[in-house]
């Protein structure tokens, strides 16, 4: 079992910036692919980035590319979100997710554990 932590979420003004992070148990973190999901009130759980093992491959979402950049810390179990240049439109839940298999995931049901979410507000 993996149990996933997500902190760092807020409100922040049109263009600002915030880095989410997400803290998981268990010893065998380094071999997870890691994914970030966003949900807003009435839409689907969406795709917003994935990083595989080792950090070897990254994926976003177009409606994220060239603002978001997600890393990970295989010594702190833990995997981040930066995202800058925010636009209202990014306002919503987002989920950190961790799958045990290898390769990227852009879905929800790739994924076999969730933390439970932190708000992001965009908005002046």
């Amino acid at each position: 079992q993996v149990q996933l932590v997500e902190s760092g979420g807020g409100l922040v003004q049109p263009g600002g910036s915030l880095r989410l992070s997400c803290a998981a148990s268990g010893r065998t973190f380094s071999t997870y692919t890691m994914g970030w999901f966003r949900q807003s009130p009435g839409k689907e759980r969406e795709f917003v980035a994935a990083i595989t093992r080792s950090g070897s491959t990254l994926y976003y979402a177009d409606s994220v590319k060239g603002r978001f950049t997600i890393s990970r810390d295989d010594a702190k179990n833990t995997v981040y979100l930066q995202m800058n240049s925010l636009k209202p439109e990014d306002t919503a839940v987002y989920y950190c997710a961790a799958t045990p298999q290898y390769g990227l995931r852009l879905t929800p049901i790739g994924y076999n554990y969730w933390g439970q979410g932190t708000q992001v507000t965009v908005s002046s």
